[in-house]
């Protein structure tokens, strides 16, 4: 039986009613898809309240694919240490509370209202000062990192993880100064604002390095590796590359996860749980551990075998190959691009004995999209092609006709509503044996799908 009071249920009503409209006053702001490239509005904003991100070190990852989860492992092993931690994170997938994360948990409700009302009139001020010189308004995104800063500032947290927004250089996150900055694999995406070419990608990205900074980074394509040794060189950074300084020696795939070994840049870490499938989630592993060694000692100190096994054991990756439904198994993972869909095709391989795939698909406008079903095409017995509510989504007719030109198209069915299209799925799968769903292609189906599976009862 629960102990809340009836007060206490009204307390909660009242602050998810708060939190909500602050969301909402937000969201009315200029979406994520159209970021303003500067950094003066979001400095502006920060000065005006003290400068609340130079009240904690800070750990800055940037990259195409990995990102949050790279971030979600480096926050669990540092909590695993005794620090208390803050995290940001994005896209969410139900409700924006989930990007603000404190000790493990997303701000509550009340936090979250609380801390827009602290910030908002400084917001308005800039905002103010921005129309004066005819430049728009403080974006969602900007504003959400300076509420960001200021919740962790207030908490107060030990030290943040910051995942970048979108490229780097000019990214709002960028205002604070990482010691470490985190590179996860540099790939072609958001080229309309980042540039044509991984090279293009890799300099705007490496703006997160700062002056005496320690740069670690996964593997990356020699023309990305060499503008983060430029930059690392420019700013009289260190930089620690997988494969040189660190990496993943083993992963072998087992229930509910994996066993990875891991020769870090201070020790070796053998046979190590992570809960989160894909052997690309083990190299995320891998360049998080190395990471918390650089931020805690800069590489000279090996961590706890018995934390880090907590901090692994306790990381979790929502919407990145996560099982969200059983009888039949439902997979959903967030995979928006070409090398984010090739990775999560030969993880299921490895990790799913399927002998036939439902692909249920929905994609957003600015993608490549015949990238992203390439890889889906090797392993689904049928497209279920949808889209989500987002005004951003290809309809589904039109990627249907996509999915044709990748496969069979007597294998591509056409289902304007993502529910619609998982329940249809899962019934295909429910008529066979060996069979499985897998849900992918953006953030946004993903979060109408988990938040259906959790109504219907059927999530696990």
């Amino acid at each position: 039986m629960s102990d809340l009071t009836v007060e206490d249920l009204f307390d909660q009503e009242e602050a998810r009613e708060r939190a909500d409209a602050a969301y909402q006053e937000m969201w009315a702001r200029t979406g994520e898809s159209n970021p303003q490239p500067r950094l003066d509005a979001t400095r502006k904003a920060v000065e005006l309240l003290g400068d609340p991100h130079r009240a904690y070190p800070i750990i800055h990852i940037t990259g195409t694919n990995g990102k949050t989860s790279t971030s979600r492992i480096i926050e669990s092993i540092l909590r695993a240490t005794g620090l208390r931690t803050g995290l940001v994170t994005s896209p969410h997938l139900e409700r924006v509370n989930e990007r603000i994360v404190i000790d493990g948990e997303p701000v509550d409700d009340q936090r979250f209202a609380d801390g827009w009302d602290d910030v908002k009139p400084f917001i308005e001020m800039v905002d103010a000062e921005l129309a004066t010189k005819d430049e728009p308004a403080l974006t969602f995104f900007e504003a959400l990192t300076v509420l960001s800063f200021a919740i962790f500032a207030d908490a107060p947290v030990d030290v943040a993880v910051i995942e970048v927004g979108m490229g780097g250089e000019w990214d709002s996150t960028n205002v604070a100064d990482g010691s470490v900055a985190v590179f996860t694999p540099i790939d072609l995406d958001h080229t309309k604002r980042l540039g044509d070419t991984v090279d293009e990608i890799a300099r705007t990205k490496s703006g997160i390095i700062k002056d005496g900074a320690i740069v670690v980074t996964a593997q990356q394509r020699a023309d990305a590796a060499a503008r983060l040794v430029e930059a690392a060189i420019a700013h009289g950074a260190t930089i620690h590359a997988e494969g040189e300084d660190f990496g993943l020696q083993k992963s072998v795939p087992g229930v509910g996860g994996q066993l990875i070994t891991v020769q870090g840049r201070a020790g070796r870490y053998e046979e190590v749980f992570l809960p989160i499938y894909g052997e690309h989630q083990a190299h995320n592993a891998a360049l998080a551990i190395a990471a918390v060694e650089s931020f805690l000692g800069d590489g000279s100190v090996a961590l706890d075998a018995d934390l880090l096994a907590q901090g692994l054991g306790e990381a979790t990756s929502p919407g990145r190959l996560q099982l969200l439904g059983i009888e039949p198994t439902v997979l959903i993972d967030a995979a928006h691009n070409p090398h984010g869909a090739t990775a999560l095709v030969e993880a299921v391989r490895a990790n799913f004995n399927f002998e036939e795939i439902a692909v249920v698909v929905g994609v957003l406008g600015d993608k490549d999209v015949d990238g992203i079903l390439a890889p889906l095409a090797t392993i689904a017995t049928r497209f279920y092609v949808t889209a989500s509510a987002s005004d951003r989504a290809i309809e589904a007719d039109e990627l249907a006709e996509r999915a044709e030109q990748a496969t069979d198209p007597d294998r591509v069915i056409a289902v304007s509503d993502p529910v619609e299209a998982v329940e249809l799925a899962r019934e295909w799968a429910d008529e066979g044996t060996g069979r499985g769903v897998l849900v992918t292609g953006s953030i946004t189906i993903l979060g109408e799908v988990l938040a259906a599976a959790k109504q219907s009862g059927w999530a696990k």
